[in-house]
């Protein structure tokens, strides 16, 4: 066993620390904090398990948190950290020095999450499944869910489904939820959900169990209604519990707001991994065409719902990888939203191609948004601004909301 000192939070929630034998990550120890345990060789990193926290800080949040919470701060303690990981990112990975814009922090510390999934316990009620083991630990409540989905996972806990995991999709503007049932069979489980209906969910979806991912299978509706209304900043959008929205609508309206008054306008633009296309409905009045790029078809239904029902004709959707944008020509202005990978290497390729005006770069990881950032730079572009959104309070996570300007 080994004493160690930690000295910064890294991406994937670990803190660093060091021996003789190089850094060792340490999940959920935080900087400045004396930890013991055992220092593990896995996948070429060293791990320290069986952590045992000797001397915490003085600002550790003193309540219980769900494991997901892996930054166990008081709130105005994560946000410097989180500010921290994204400047680190820009300097080291970039190779950038640039002056960030404060922080924009949650409109809520706790009570933030409208969309959730659990798996279900052997033993009864909801459960949070370990990253590292897969282990099942039994929850009693979740302290970062929105008022409707407290009440959904609250129900749940008395309700002896026969699945896998549940899903939850809830809506701040209406106060309803939504429910997806994860596994078992559609037909068996189609009473169950008109009376979980009755008890006041909005509807129910089922979905195939699939080594692909959650709902990248079959699914089905089961009863009641599909999607919700929300509230993101400056307009309302549908949310469905079977493809991605934010999970935080505050703090994603705020960043929505800022991002529209970002950009300068003009003739064209192309949003990629667009999802359901809140940016490109937000900016339609500033440009005379919009693209929208996204594979998800669930995710393209919605957006189409939304256009309609916000009277936007010159928002066009087209489903498709957007590895494939050099098919679709010239833009005054790129919007990016990627996954945590980052662009893909097509997609970096043709925006130095295509050269359009502005690129408008939202991202979920600091370190493939460095990445490609820094390689834009190199090939043209300079960095026009930058800040860090906290849409995950209490989790290493932190997004990032920038512009890039040619030339």
């Amino acid at each position: 066993m080994k004493v160690l000192t930690v000295e910064k939070l890294v991406p994937g929630g670990y803190g660093l620390a060091r021996t003789e034998e190089g850094a060792v990550l340490v999940r959920g120890a935080l900087p400045g904090e004396v930890v013991r345990g055992r220092p593990v060789r896995r996948k070429g990193a060293l791990f320290l398990e069986e952590v045992e926290v000797l001397e915490g800080r003085p600002d550790r949040y003193p309540h219980p948190l769900p494991p997901s919470a892996d930054l166990p701060l008081r709130y105005e303690s994560q946000l410097p950290l989180k500010e921290g990981l994204v400047r680190d990112a820009l300097e080291r990975i970039a190779k950038l020095s640039f002056p960030l814009a404060p922080i924009r922090p949650s409109p809520r510390a706790l009570g933030y999450r409208t969309a959730a999934q659990y798996a279900r316990h052997p033993l009864g009620g909801l459960a949070y499944r370990q990253p590292e083991g897969w282990s099942l630990l039994r929850l009693e409540e979740d302290p970062l869910l929105a008022e409707p989905l407290a009440w959904a996972f609250a129900l749940l806990q008395a309700w002896p489904l026969p699945v896998e995991e549940v899903a939850l999709r809830g809506s701040l503007l209406e106060g309803r939820v939504l429910l997806g049932l994860i596994g078992g069979h559609p037909e068996a489980l189609k009473r169950p959900a008109k009376a979980l209906v009755k008890e006041g969910f909005a509807g129910v979806v089922w979905g195939e169990a699939s080594p692909k991912g959650r709902f990248r299978g079959r699914t089905m509706p089961l009863h009641g209604e599909r999607t919700l209304l929300e509230r993101f900043g400056p307009l309302t959008a549908t949310v469905s519990v079977e493809s991605f929205s934010q999970v935080n609508p505050l703090a994603a309206g705020e960043l929505l707001e800022e991002a529209q008054g970002l950009v300068s306008g003009g003739r064209r633009a192309l949003e990629l991994y667009a999802g359901s296309g809140l940016l490109s409905l937000l900016l339609a009045p500033r440009f005379g065409e919009v693209v929208a790029v996204e594979i998800s078809k669930e995710a393209v239904r919605r957006g189409e719902e939304d256009r309609k029902r916000l009277g936007v004709a010159n928002v066009r959707f087209h489903r498709g990888d957007a590895r494939e944008a050099a098919r679709l020509g010239a833009f005054d202005l790129v919007v990016l939203d990627p996954p945590r990978s980052g662009l893909s290497p097509e997609v970096r390729a043709y925006l130095l191609e295509a050269r359009p005006e502005e690129v408008l770069y939202m991202a979920c990881n600091p370190a493939t948004w460095a990445r490609d950032v820094g390689e834009l730079v190199r090939g043209g572009y300079r960095l026009a601004f930058a800040r860090p959104y906290d849409f995950f309070p209490f989790t290493h996570h932190v997004e990032v909301l920038s512009l890039l300007r040619l030339g």
